[in-house]
């Protein structure tokens, strides 16, 4: 645990790239105080709304509550949703250089509708997806990889953060793969259905459902560690890292026995909504920082205990994350 407060400082001022789907997530806020005599569904009144980042905006949130510098590289449309999402970034000192921005595609939108009883805590009842996948042939394809190319220099890593929404797909990923290859710069997925075809990047943060879609069968406890060395190779990757859920997470690695690391924190989840973001970045970050893999992932699987405990796409501060590894430390 001593290592991993003595990584924190190192992680300051790290520039990351993150490559992928920007969300906008609009949360509604609402009072149900009936149900509807048109159909079975609760009437809620409306009180409030927000846009916040989501997908791989939520990603370049969290490297940038870490204190590092983040570099996202993806496609907003000029629509009040990607005005807004746009602005939300710009406000945090976030540099959008790497965005396309035009009328040619709409804002990927989740949106959350918030509510309660007047006298009850507020929980999410409804989520709608206006999330129309960016086309193989778009335009903005060519313009975010130019883009890309102009700054890829001046990165220390970069994050492939893949919603499955065209903008991180892998054919318009291989020249970006092969650029962070000709740079030297280390390269980690996060990918939701095409995993497989990210071959020869550094590492990548599947969770237990995305590694059984690629294998083809049920990943449990007893066929884990086969499943991950066949991964590991399938992709030629220096580390896997698995997140399990309340079982914690598994690492695999090249040269190391497989290490199985506890849930940090509590097993009472709160929402699990964009931890794997955390889980992702802090990782990255713990390795361009100078971490093993095995240290990288427990800074991580620290990150993703404590975002696990808040509401939404929740960020984790390098104070908050010193003050829990202290406490763990406390009481090994």
């Amino acid at each position: 645990m001593k290592k991993l407060l003595q990584l924190l400082p190192h992680i300051r001022g790290k520039k990351i790239g993150v490559y992928g789907d920007l969300i906008a997530d609009e949360y509604v806020y609402g009072t149900i105080r009936r149900f509807s005599r048109e159909a079975p569904v609760f009437v809620v009144n409306y009180e409030a709304s927000q846009i916040g980042p989501g997908g791989a905006a939520n990603a370049v949130n969290n490297i940038h509550e870490l204190g590092a510098r983040p570099y996202p590289f993806g496609v907003l449309g000029t629509d009040p949703a990607g005005r807004s999402l746009l602005n939300l970034l710009k406000e945090k000192g976030i540099s959008t250089d790497g965005i396309v921005n035009n009328d040619h595609h709409a804002t990927f939108v989740k949106q959350r509708v918030v509510a309660g009883s007047p006298h009850s805590v507020k929980q999410q009842i409804l989520r709608i997806d206006r999330c129309l996948p960016l086309p193989p042939d778009s335009a903005n394809h060519r313009l975010l990889l130019d883009r890309f190319r102009e700054m890829a220099k001046d990165l220390d890593a970069l994050i492939i953060s893949d919603y499955g929404l065209g903008v991180a797909h892998p054919m318009h990923l291989a020249p970006v793969i092969r650029e962070l290859c000709r740079l030297g710069l280390p390269c980690f997925v996060d990918s939701r259905y095409s995993l497989q075809q990210f071959n020869g990047v550094t590492a990548a943060t599947p969770n237990e459902p995305e590694l059984e879609t690629v294998l083809g069968r049920i990943i449990d406890s007893t066929n884990l560690i086969e499943a991950g060395r066949e991964m590991i190779q399938k992709l030629d990757m220096q580390a896997l890292l698995i997140t399990r859920g309340r079982d914690g997470m598994a690492l695999f690695t090249r040269d190391q026995d497989p290490r199985m690391i506890p849930i940090f924190g509590s097993s009472d989840i709160v929402d699990v909504t964009g931890a794997g973001d955390t889980v992702i970045t802090t990782f990255a970050l713990g390795v361009v920082a100078g971490a093993s893999f095995h240290d990288a992932a427990l800074l991580a699987n620290c990150a993703a205990g404590l975002v696990v405990m808040k509401r939404g796409a929740a960020t984790v501060s390098p104070e908050e994350l010193a003050d829990a590894i202290r406490v763990a430390d406390m009481h090994e």
